[in-house]
């Protein structure tokens, strides 16, 4: 208020000084002027007064310039009586377009500055909202505020505190950052949207108050970041609703996975335990041995799921630590190729690994499990008497294993998918598993410092995986993926 006065007060002190500096100067002029021209010169100062101070200044500028242009040029002079008519007519045409100048100006100068004071509002609005479109949190969308705020209005500080309606957590931004000033803000501000009071806003400013224009477009400021904060919310509870719709729908997956497949070999060994208890019956030993092959056979499926299950669980809490040793991949192979050989036993396994071939800094078991689950998935993908071969090669600062098939050619789709989780490329009921073995293996061979991928070759399908070679495992080298035909 006390400013507004000042301006008030320099507005007619200016208009009044410029109507008397031009009226001393056109009396010492007098002689060479004619009146005509005088009240020409008179709408100087009416004009400078309403383009530097507003309407009402030129209006005030122009009542002045119309009394000293009757009192000292205008007969008689010295004062304001007027005896000629053809004078009360040039006095009153001057009044006139005094009048009209001033509005005509002041008119144009509040439109100038209102066209300014939208540039600038436009401006300051376009690098919020440009800011804040970035933010992916609160944290970032009450800083971008704090400093927005301080750079356009220039202030000393801003603060901006946010309030979780859920958790009642408070996030605060500052600008600039550091300790706050040793006094009361001068304007406290609550930050509201359409549902509720998000937080508050402290202002500190040692120049000035707000002016109105100010004020409004601080108020924007506050609803487009009221906005953000919202949309920052709304899309956190989207994640966590999409998390949950697919925790659901792994666990779904996972407990109709299991319960098929711990069916088929409790069935089995229900059967043959019940056969070799029946005492109607008298078991040969050829027989005998027969269903003794099936339980064993069926529970080493039924260990083979709980481990994958536990190796899951470990690779997804991250607890999955190799044993790191150095390792022979041929002996490592070939041992998994004799613990499957019931299972393999319609397929030739051919191995192509080099007597010299490096040992590698890896976990035994693990690689057990790797080798165990790629043979398995491919037996149960290619035809019946077909070759498997597993080749391993050191290129560059790995060692390449390969696990070759003949199975049917993978669509390019399915192939960037295979290693997920419970995904299968042929639909359930025609091969048996959980579908996390290959999961299980692309764990296993990150956590070794490798990678994994699958590529269709000429003549069937390949399983392709690289470990460091004489590293810690914690680094590896990624390897373009190959594919064939």
């Amino acid at each position: 208020m006390r400013k507004k006065i000042i301006r008030v007060v320099i507005s007619i002190l200016g208009s009044i000084t410029l109507v008397g500096l031009t009226a001393l100067g056109l009396h010492a002029l007098f002689s060479l002027l004619n009146v005509q021209n005088i009240a020409l010169l008179f709408l100087l100062p009416v004009m400078l007064s309403a383009a530097l101070w507003g309407m009402v200044s030129g209006l005030l500028a122009g009542f002045l310039s119309f009394i000293a242009f009757n009192y000292f040029f205008i007969k008689p002079y010295n004062t304001l009586l007027v005896h000629q008519s053809q004078d009360i007519i040039t006095l009153a045409i001057f009044l006139v377009v005094s009048i009209v100048v001033s509005q005509l100006l002041g008119r144009a100068r509040k439109s100038a500055l209102t066209a300014k004071t939208r540039e600038w509002e436009a401006t300051r609005m376009y690098e919020l909202i440009s800011a804040l479109a970035g933010a992916k949190t609160q944290l970032a969308v009450v800083k971008i505020l704090a400093e927005k705020m301080v750079d356009s209005f220039h202030l000393e500080t801003a603060r901006v505190i946010v309030i979780d309606p859920r958790t009642r957590r408070s996030t605060v931004g500052q600008f600039p950052e550091g300790e706050i000033p040793n006094r009361a803000p001068e304007k406290i501000i609550n930050m509201v949207t359409y549902c509720e009071e998000e937080g508050i806003i402290q202002i500190w400013s040692t120049k000035r108050e707000l002016i109105k224009e100010e004020n409004q477009l601080l108020g924007m400021f506050l609803e487009q970041s009221a906005s953000a904060i919202e949309r920052i919310r709304l899309s956190e509870n989207m994640n966590k609703l999409q998390v949950l719709e697919e925790s659901d729908h792994l666990k779904t997956s996972l407990l109709n996975s299991v319960s098929h497949e711990l069916r088929s070999p409790l069935a089995a060994i229900k059967a043959s335990i019940s056969s070799l208890r029946s005492g109607t019956v008298k078991w040969e030993l050829a027989a005998r041995n027969d269903l003794l092959a099936t339980i064993e056979e069926e529970t080493d499926r039924l260990n083979q799921l709980v481990g994958n299950l536990l190796d899951m669980s470990r690779i997804e809490s991250g607890s999955l630590k190799p044993n790191l040793r150095l390792n022979s991949l041929a002996e490592i192979a070939r041992g998994v190729v004799q613990k499957m050989s019931n299972q393999t036993q319609n397929h030739t396994i051919e191995f192509d690994i080099p007597d010299d071939l490096p040992s590698v800094l890896s976990d035994y078991v693990l690689l057990e499990q790797v080798f165990s689950n790629l043979i398995s998935n491919s037996v149960k993908y290619a035809p019946s008497q077909t070759p498997i071969v597993i080749s391993s090669r050191v290129e560059g600062e790995n060692i390449v294993t390969r696990v070759k098939n003949q199975s049917p050619r993978v669509d390019k789709n399915d192939l960037e998918h295979i290693f997920e989780k419970f995904y299968r490329v042929t639909k359930a009921d025609k091969v048996l598993g959980t579908g996390l073995g290959l999961s299980i293996c692309k764990g296993i061979i990150e956590a070794h410092g490798g990678a994994i991928w699958a590529a269709n070759s000429m003549d069937g399908f390949t399983f392709i995986f690289t470990l460091p070679l004489a590293q810690s495992g914690n680094t590896h080298q990624n390897l373009e993926v190959e594919e064939h035909g």
